[in-house]
């Protein structure tokens, strides 16, 4: 299991279509994956628990993967969450 801190660079956070992205880059992953974002943690498979969790651009969150292809996972939702 990895754990990896970033910052959202999107201009409108992960908020409806970028959270529609965001879920479904994990049906290609075979980690579970979730979002982190103070006291609360949901699965990325969720969109409206990536929804609930109000992420605006310049928040830092926290990406925790597991499984097989992990680190892979990490590095693409933290390069899709660094887009400007």
């Amino acid at each position: 299991m990895i754990e990896k801190q970033v910052t959202v660079h999107l201009k409108s956070g992960l908020q409806a279509r970028p959270a529609a992205l965001f879920f479904q880059f994990d049906d290609t992953a075979t980690s579970e994956i979730y979002i982190m974002n103070g006291d609360k943690k949901v699965n990325v498979k969720s969109i409206m628990g990536l929804m609930s969790l109000a992420i605006s651009s310049g928040s830092t969150i926290t990406l925790v993967a597991d499984g097989s292809d992990e680190k892979q996972a990490i590095k693409s939702l933290e390069a899709f969450l660094k887009k400007d």
